[in-house]
């Protein structure tokens, strides 16, 4: 998944809270190095224009204010989802 890192909450499709642990987020992402990689939705890409992402992501400050808890990994075979029901917010 191509995904831009806005900076600002209403210029978001998705609101992101980056856990600290695994087990606190709903999926575990790894950033990929090149576009051709992100074949998954928890395989992302940041592009550099938000016309080129699938998904507008936006950081928030507070685990409360996300939509989805993400938690980023440091190898692609470690991605994957602990709370599937929220799967439809990547799609």
């Amino acid at each position: 998944m191509k995904v831009y890192f806005v900076d600002y909450d209403y210029q978001a499709d998705i609101k992101v809270f980056k856990t600290s642990s695994d087990y606190q987020a709903d999926v575990k992402v790894f950033l990929t190095q090149n576009d051709y990689q992100a074949t998954k939705d928890v395989l992302w890409f940041e592009t550099s224009s938000d016309y080129q992402a699938d998904k507008k992501i936006f950081l928030t400050d507070y685990d409360y204010q996300a939509d989805l808890k993400v938690y980023f990994v440091d190898n692609d075979y470690q991605a994957g989802w602990n709370n599937r029901s929220k799967s439809h917010l990547l799609k």
